[in-house]
């Protein structure tokens, strides 16, 4: 009659061979509070609480409404949610959430009743005759900085930090203890217990590890955080001491203030609040062990070693068919492998968010093992991913662990065998192309080891003159310097005006896998004439076609499907402001400038974390570009 069988997404109930599934006990919970509300027997408050408790059964168990969505959901405590190939499904992972916000309720309960009476009939008929009075002034005394610290532990909870869980548990058996012995409280107690319970029961979904270190490293910087604390709050009590108080008072009024108990004396006048202070001393330096005791795992700070550097650029050779593919060999981003070492990804944590560089690099077997490690990588360091500038199929890949999808652009691809100064559509850049070389402007196209010194330190000042002092901005699509190592095989167009001096130049990286090549650098002396960048572009396109290369990827075009071919209404909305705001951040100029190639247009994503993570991934994202200044506290 009734048979329960074990699924990978969670377990499943049959009645009479038929399965039931939550939204069935759902209805029938809201048809119960509809019925038992209309006869009114039971308060229209109650009625209430039972039908949400079925709407909310029904609502998190949607997609087993229709027959097509039916079982695609894994069971989960929250929504359920549709089981990801690349991302580890556990059936308690929305525990978290849910016991940080029990966690802190527990506390709070725990600690009103630590700094309330007892009921006198259960505290001193039932417990004065099996313990002293002191005892349970004691257990009042002890209960009211665990529940605190049982609240502070609670937003770790909610990261998924381990040890939190360990604290949480202890804080929880602990208070159930000292809530029978204060004063038989007995509902507080198994309030706490059943917390306890539940948190050591999805104690896997608290997958955030933390610093190894020793016990005697942590019991030290813990002693030396608390003598501190005191020697403050002593020195505080003692200053603001009424006169002629002993030292014996004013170390128990000290240690009375920090476990937020009143003390033997109090303070006047202008010194009436410090009560308070001592007490804010001893709730800050809570949050600071709390802090330094649940810190997750870092991130390597160290950038990879010649051995990994060697094994990208490997990789980067034999599978870097993407034309972002080289940029990852720049000196300022770190490693990620998967375990058999056949692909990796280059990344840069900002704010909390991992920030991965374009595309995977490895073979096809490589990247399906090499998401779920960056996965496990991400979340046993409590980090968010990112990828900035992927492709179509590894937006594709990536949405496989979970991660979102948003448009950014396009990049700019050129045909060389197509491209040609012929026609009237293309007159423009034929026209400034003319016009330089009538000034006596040529160009030259050379393998950046074959540059003599001299040259290449034209070329620094260049670039530095164009920046104008300011940094190398770029993380995906660009090289972090000339003088990188890696930049042996990359090919330098440069203009020379009619004295002889660089005027501008042009970089391009290798695409390996196909003869392409993409453009990282495009710079020029600030005083040179209108028209030379299209110049460079025109013969650079001319002498790589004569190097048998057939494509030439420029720059990124930021949102340039919007101002090409809007679709809909918000779209088109979109592209006006675009248009509007283009005073400031020249997106639509940059748009028009790459399309009088008549490139072929190729787009290009930004992924992230969760629904709302979005703002906090996208700034992260502009701080490695350097497209945003970093907020620093460092002295001008």
């Amino acid at each position: 009659m009734l048979r329960l069988e074990r699924h990978r997404l969670g377990p499943r109930l049959f009645v009479l061979g038929r399965r039931v599934h939550e939204w069935h006990l759902g209805a029938l919970v809201l048809v119960a509070a509809v019925v038992v509300g209309a006869l009114g027997r039971v308060e229209l408050a109650a009625a209430a609480a039972i039908a949400l408790a079925g709407g909310w059964l029904v609502a998190k168990d949607w997609p087993d409404l229709s027959r097509r969505r039916r079982d695609t959901a894994g069971w989960r405590l929250g929504l359920h949610r549709r089981p990801l190939p690349l991302r580890p499904s556990r059936l308690l992972d929305d525990v978290p959430a849910l016991a940080a916000l029990a966690a802190a309720a527990v506390g709070v309960v725990d600690l009103v009743s630590a700094v309330t009476p007892n009921v006198r009939w259960r505290g001193h008929v039932l417990l004065r005759d099996v313990e002293p009075i002191a005892v349970m002034r004691a257990a009042h005394a002890l209960a009211v900085p665990v529940s605190f610290g049982l609240i502070v532990t609670a937003y770790y909870l909610y990261r998924r930090r381990r040890r939190a869980l360990h604290l949480a548990v202890a804080l929880m058996v602990a208070l159930s203890a000292v809530n029978i012995v204060k004063g038989l409280d007995v509902e507080e107690a198994v309030v706490t217990a059943a917390g306890a319970g539940l948190l050591w029961l999805a104690r896997g979904s608290f997958c955030v590890r933390h610093e190894p270190e020793t016990v005697r490293s942590a019991a030290r910087r813990l002693a030396l955080l608390l003598a501190a604390a005191f020697a403050v709050a002593l020195a505080a009590v003692t200053i603001a001491a009424p006169a002629g108080v002993g030292v014996g008072a004013t170390v128990r009024e000290t240690v009375d203030l920090l476990f937020w108990r009143p003390g033997p004396f109090g303070f006047r006048r202008e010194l009436a609040k410090m009560g308070l202070a001592v007490e804010l001393i001893s709730v800050t330096t809570l949050v600071v062990a709390a802090y330094l005791l649940f810190r997750p795992l870092a991130a390597p700070r160290d950038l990879p070693d010649a051995e990994l550097r060697r094994a990208a650029a490997r990789l980067v050779r034999e599978h870097g068919a993407d034309t972002l593919a080289f940029f990852k060999l720049r000196a300022d981003k770190h490693y990620l492998f998967n375990p058999e070492r056949t692909a990796f990804v280059g990344y840069r944590v900002e704010s909390g968010v991992m920030v991965v560089s374009g595309d995977p690099v490895g073979d096809r077997e490589g990247l399906r093992t090499l998401v779920p490690a960056m996965v496990e990588f991400a979340e046993q360091r409590s980090l968010r991913i990112a990828a900035l500038g992927v492709s179509e199929e590894t937006r594709t890949l990536l949405e496989q662990a979970g991660l979102r999808g948003l448009y950014i652009g396009d990049e700019a691809v050129v045909d060389t065998e197509r491209f040609s100064l012929e026609g009237r559509a293309i007159r423009k850049v034929r026209q400034s192309v003319s016009r330089l070389e009538k000034a006596g402007y040529g160009a030259r196209v050379a393998e950046l080891r074959a540059l003599d010194a001299a040259t290449l330190a034209q070329l620094e000042q260049v670039a530095c003159d164009w920046r104008r002092g300011a940094s190398e901005r770029g993380f995906s699509m660009a090289m972090d310097s000339l003088r990188n190592p890696a930049n042996e095989e990359t090919l330098v167009v440069y203009a020379l005006d009619e004295r002889g001096r660089v005027a501008g130049f042009l970089h391009f990286v290798p695409v390996y896998g196909r003869p392409a090549v993409s453009l990282s650098f495009m710079r020029r002396r600030p005083e040179s004439p209108n028209g030379l960048t299209e110049f460079l572009i025109v013969r650079a396109i001319e002498a790589l076609r004569g190097r048998g290369i057939r494509e030439v990827s420029l720059n990124f075009a930021a949102f340039a499907r919007l101002l090409r071919e809007p679709r809909g209404l918000l779209e088109r909305v979109a592209a006006r402001l675009l248009s509007l705001g283009d005073t400031w951040f020249q997106i639509e100029r940059l748009y028009r400038f790459n399309a009088k190639f008549f490139p072929r247009w190729e787009p290009r994503y930004f992924m992230y974390e969760r629904r709302f993570g979005l703002p906090r991934a996208g700034i992260a994202a502009l701080w490695v570009e350097g497209q945003l200044p970093k907020p620093s506290l460092r002295a001008r």
